[in-house]
């Protein structure tokens, strides 16, 4: 097949973006595929002659990187790479290079690519893509419409509120949350902008700061506990993976630093709690319609109390993934997977 490895864009994912696409893009050529890498925003400037063997060309086209930094990249200074300077998000020849293609893999993570934008726009231009549609995509990607489905359908999550930008004089005391709590943009995603708060000072600061991601704010209760991670692949769990940091909690640096978390697939549970976490991870794809693959994570208390904190509708595909770790332990190669996710998602189009 003809494949387009979409990743990068705007995000403050991006970097986790570009290695997750340039991984799934050299896993597709192992398997015989014409693929190429794309950055969404930055596109291929060429003439429109030039796309007509693009996929025979061989060659990544976009940008990349070679790893992925202990901090987010600079949004601005992407956008200052773009040589028409345009602020239509698709870059030069994207959507082009994209309908030429018999299949959109979605390498992108985080905002404008997990949200549902650019799956809508896809669906209305006939462009076949990996991974959920946009409804339920949007749905997963805003923390707080999530946690309010999931407590009606009676999947355990912390128990939290939504506050918008206009409301950020909501006080301490109001919050009627006990210390210590947690502060994170409702749509953001690979812990930036998470902030564990441990009084009213570092309250106001992490208003501050996770206000600067986005207009609206997740506030919900702290769960200590144990943390791990559940990948469904067509509403069927894989095992459950335990991530331990070494130092502090899952942010950013540990989610994406080789060596920075010890992470155990699959996670020594009992079969009991293995199983009940498992069965709410194919909960939670039920109730936001995810239907090809996704990852919930979740943490567990010291008297395994199960919470799911969130739905990934994209997991990412770098070299300390968790998806890829969990399918190599039933014996998934990440070429494997790679195949198995195309397949997945070509289902919902026959």
């Amino acid at each position: 097949m003809n494949i387009v490895v979409l990743a990068g864009g705007l995000s403050t994912e991006r970097d986790v973006s570009l290695i997750t696409g340039t991984m799934v893009c050299n896993a597709l050529k192992k398997n015989g595929h014409n693929a190429v890498l794309l950055d969404v925003f930055l596109g291929y400037e060429t003439e429109e002659k030039d796309l007509e063997d693009i996929f025979e060309k061989g060659n990544e086209i976009s940008s990349r990187v070679s790893e992925i930094q202990d901090m987010e990249p600079d949004i601005e200074q992407v956008k200052a790479m773009r040589t028409d300077q345009s602020t239509c998000f698709f870059g030069p020849n994207v959507l082009k290079m994209c309908q030429k293609a018999d299949i959109v893999f979605m390498a992108l993570h985080g905002e404008n690519g997990e949200n549902g934008k650019i799956q809508a726009a896809f669906d209305l231009l006939g462009i076949k893509y990996t991974g959920s549609g946009y409804l339920s995509s949007a749905l997963a990607m805003d923390k707080g419409i999530s946690k309010e489905l999931f407590n009606s359908k009676g999947i355990p999550t912390p128990q939290g509120i939504t506050i918008k930008k206009g409301q950020r004089s909501v006080s301490f005391k109001e919050l009627n949350l006990n210390l210590p709590f947690v502060v994170k943009p409702c749509c953001g995603g690979s812990s930036i902008g998470v902030y564990i708060v441990k009084d009213e000072e570092e309250y106001k600061k992490a208003l501050e700061a996770a206000f600067r991601y986005e207009d609206e704010v997740v506030i919900e209760e702290y769960i200590q506990g144990r943390e791990f991670s559940v990948g469904v692949i067509e509403r069927k769990a894989l095992p459950v993976i335990e991530i331990a940091p070494i130092q502090g909690f899952y942010d950013y640096k540990n989610k994406y630093q080789a060596g920075s978390a010890i992470e155990t697939c699959p996670a020594e549970l009992s079969e009991e709690i293995t199983g009940k976490m498992q069965r709410c991870a194919e909960m939670v794809c039920e109730t936001l319609g995810l239907d090809t693959y996704s990852r919930m994570d979740f943490l567990l208390d010291a008297n395994n109390n199960i919470y799911c904190l969130e739905a990934n509708t994209l997991p990412g595909m770098t070299p300390t993934s968790l998806l890829p770790q969990e399918a190599a332990a039933v014996g998934i190669s990440f070429e494997e997977l790679c195949e198995k996710l195309i397949e997945v998602s070509l289902k919902k189009y026959s």
